[in-house]
């Protein structure tokens, strides 16, 4: 088919606030420096479901949404040298050119040679390569794993080891990743430390995971569902407490609890309020807190000065500050070698038309990451 339209199916949004419907589209061959892929395994994260909502406002409709998904390339267009038909990769929704300043800069892994683009929903040459009944739909976030082939730009592609579960591996394109690389590359989590982690999601226990890699001796577990709790202990969590039980803020009492705070806190949510409490749960001094996860639209974030000025850090992480195209690698080995959990994330896994039980799931807190299979 190389060279050629493919017809196939996928999960299209028509519109916000609706369930997605699998469709019939056409996926054209992919163009200079763009790199056809059939998606084999996609998991469903909460900033699908965001864009879905029509909260996102560089969300567009009609569009084909999914950014955590692994397949094996079908076909390269012209240029391409780093990949070939056969591949297995993972589409990544940061790339990296390794050419622009950003990509230059040891400090930060965001890429802008297609930000412009990418954010309109469109391939580096302003254009789609999906269509339906004649009608073109956008991409999403360069990647859009909801389709049986997508086409993303070769510098949104990280190659990886063919023996690794394709199935499995997909949760390395977005959650356990930026949790992760949080924890490791963002906070620079030091041995004996103490850490607490705001929300126990699948992003927070990726945290949990870095945490513990980098030797912190005490990690607290925060969230107001407390069925989240065994899981965050598994992945290595000392302790968890939920906000609800107590008739004052969260951060006096691990302030308490902490002889003054704890050096390293992470928001894994994208609540405003919590990423306040976060940075307020930090030591004077040296403490350290990380905003992980993405707040809505024209939400800002407030504390006293104060807090800054006695010597506490407030930063931000992206995809966990991984350069992307030469790190997912490395996290595939290390995930094969065992040095980080991946399996252990999914819990539930779905056939591709009931995909939209993965957003329920999600929305009910039954699931951590939910595994849809093409």
């Amino acid at each position: 088919m190389a060279g050629q339209v493919i017809k196939c199916k996928a999960a299209v949004a028509w519109e916000a606030g609706k369930p997605l419907s699998i469709e019939e589209v056409e996926v054209a061959p992919p163009k200079a420096h763009e790199v056809r892929i059939k998606i084999v395994a996609t998991a469903v994260c909460h900033t699908d479901a965001y864009t879905l909502s029509g909260a996102d406002p560089e969300g567009s409709f009609p569009v084909i949404l999914g950014h955590e998904g692994a397949g094996i390339v079908e076909s390269v267009g012209e240029g391409v040298t780093r990949l070939k038909a056969g591949d297995a990769v993972i589409p990544l929704y940061i790339p990296q050119c390794g050419e622009c300043k950003f990509c230059l800069n040891p400090k930060t892994n965001l890429c802008q040679k297609i930000r412009v683009t990418q954010g309109k929903g469109l391939m580096p040459d302003g254009t789609s390569r999906f269509s339906c009944r004649g009608q073109p739909l956008l991409h999403y976030m360069g990647t859009s794993t909801f389709s049986e082939y997508t086409v993303v730009a070769d510098i949104s592609v990280a190659k990886i080891d063919p023996l690794a579960p394709l199935d499995k591996v997909c949760l390395l394109g977005c959650g356990v990743s930026t949790g992760y690389g949080a924890a490791v590359n963002t906070a620079k989590v030091e041995p004996g430390s103490t850490c607490a982690v705001f929300g126990l999601g699948s992003v927070g226990l990726a945290v949990i995971m870095g945490c513990k890699a980098a030797g912190a001796a005490r990690i607290i577990g925060v969230d107001i569902n407390k069925d989240k709790f065994a899981k965050a202990m598994e992945f290595g969590a000392s302790e968890c407490l939920s906000p609800q039980d107590f008739h004052r803020p969260v951060q006096e009492v691990l302030a308490e609890r902490t002889d003054g705070g704890v050096d390293f806190s992470f928001e894994c949510i994208g609540n405003v309020g919590v990423m306040r409490a976060a940075l307020e749960a930090c030591h004077k001094g040296w403490g350290v807190s990380v905003v992980v996860g993405v707040a809505a639209s024209g939400e800002e974030i407030s504390t006293r000065p104060f807090q800054l000025v006695t010597g506490r850090t407030w930063k931000g992480t992206a995809f966990g500050g991984w350069k992307s195209v030469e790190s997912v690698p490395k996290l595939v080995s290390e995930y094969m070698c065992k040095k980080i959990k991946v399996d252990e994330f999914v819990t539930h896994t779905l056939s591709f038309d009931q995909i939209n039980k993965a957003f329920e799931l999600m929305h009910a807190g039954k699931s951590i990451r939910t595994v849809v299979k093409l």
